[in-house]
């Protein structure tokens, strides 16, 4: 046996539950140990509505990761999102009381608390509080004021708020599986921290995580967030559409939406055929992949329409100069990057995890960005563990997988 420092990233979504466990040196990630996922049906539009169904998933999930890692998880950082997530800008502003008029640490915590210091709702509370940048006397822009002299300090900071039911349920559903959550983190800034590069975030970047339930939206303007939001549509919302136009399952509708499906029916040939399965007993029938692309691409225009929208509250979308970057389970479907340029009239790419070592065939993949930014921000914070591993176990699972797979 030997010790290692690891922390767990717990990404409970809409339609399926991923975790992935990681180790840790000095505040990095240094390899992906293991990584587990389960489906799940316990969640609508990001929030608990079947209890136990998502505890079971939540199980599932990290009973693998778990087995894949070999070790014992206890603490996780987890992922939320839902549309009751809601943010707004604040401003915090103190007098430097020093002679001095040297800015130490304790007067950034002063004018944090300041800025916090905004009225809430009581059926809401505090997530997250994040600086954008801070004035000092009249010098503007200022990132990190640590040290500077000034007499005025203002901050300027985007707060995140969650509605406290639905912290309540997904913390219920995920300690009833058994592990304790060391710290819960907006899903969209977990995935812009696996998929998002910091010169991007420096020119202005929109960050589009497409889920199954919801899509998750942050935009970065001079390497800080300028805001977020969540769309109530994401992947299950067209595979619904796929479903009731062709009057078919919602899983034979999911299976044409990952098989055939594109996001410009004009790109599509108009010719292939393919077949959908009936319900109620009804034949099945066969239409063309142009058909199932005609009825995706209106939805996926107005998930884009509605996140260019949730841009333009803050600022001028043409500001963004790096573009978008889409990711999440819907943004590897075929031609949503060119969509998406057409509607948001900026350059996009699809982002996935990269840089990492171990276990990267699972996490080098759009749907598992959350759950890796989760981890990373794990390491970033010092959320880890001292656990130990079995490294002959380690050493014998690829072999054991591989015979599972092969035999």
């Amino acid at each position: 046996m030997s010790a290692t420092q690891v922390t767990v990233g717990l990404d409970v979504g809409t339609t399926k539950v991923c975790a992935v466990v990681a180790e840790v040196d000095n505040g990095d990630v240094t390899s992906i140990l293991g990584v587990g996922a389960c489906p799940c049906d316990g969640l609508e539009r990001g929030v608990v509505v079947n209890l136990e169904a998502t505890t079971q998933a939540v199980t599932d999930a990290l009973r693998s990761a778990s087995q894949s890692a070999g070790i014992s998880i206890k603490n996780v950082m987890a992922g939320i999102a839902g549309e009751h997530v809601r943010s707004f800008q604040s401003t915090g502003v103190i007098g430097v009381s020093r002679k001095d008029r040297e800015i130490h640490s304790d007067d950034l915590q002063r004018v944090l608390e300041h800025a916090r210091a905004y009225p809430i709702p009581g059926d809401r509370q505090l997530l997250h509080c994040l600086p954008r940048d801070f004035t000092v006397d009249e010098q503007r822009g200022i990132r990190d004021p640590l040290g500077m002299s000034g007499v005025r300090l203002e901050a300027e900071v985007h707060i995140v708020t969650v509605h406290s039911t639905a912290v309540q349920n997904l913390l219920r559903a995920i300690t009833r599986a058994g592990v304790q959550v060391d710290a819960l983190i907006l899903e969209s800034l977990a995935s812009a921290r696996a998929v998002v590069e910091d010169d991007e975030a420096a020119l202005g970047v929109l960050l589009l995580d497409i889920g199954g339930g919801t899509t998750d939206v942050a935009v970065y303007e001079r390497g800080s967030v300028r805001h977020t939001a969540v769309l109530g549509y994401g992947g299950k919302a067209i595979t619904n559409d796929i479903a009731v136009v062709l009057h078919t399952s919602l899983d034979q509708a999911e299976r044409l939406k990952l098989e055939h499906g594109a996001a410009i029916a004009a790109r599509v040939a108009p010719h292939e055929e393919v077949e959908v399965a009936g319900v109620g007993g009804r034949e099945p029938k066969r239409v063309t992949t142009q058909v199932v692309a005609s009825i995706i691409e209106p939805r996926a225009e107005e998930i884009f329409a509605l996140a260019r929208a949730e841009v333009e509250r803050v600022l001028d979308p043409s500001l963004l100069k790096a573009g978008v970057v889409l990711t999440g389970g819907t943004a590897a479907l075929r031609g949503l990057t060119e969509l998406a340029e057409r509607t948001l009239g900026l350059p996009a790419r699809v982002g996935v995890p990269t840089g990492l070592k171990g276990v990267t065939d699972w996490t080098a993949d759009p749907r598992m960005s959350a759950a890796v930014g989760l981890v990373l921000y794990g390491a970033a914070e010092g959320r880890t563990r001292r656990v130990g591993t079995n490294l002959l176990d380690r050493v014998r699972r690829p072999f054991r997988e591989w015979f599972r797979e092969h035999l």
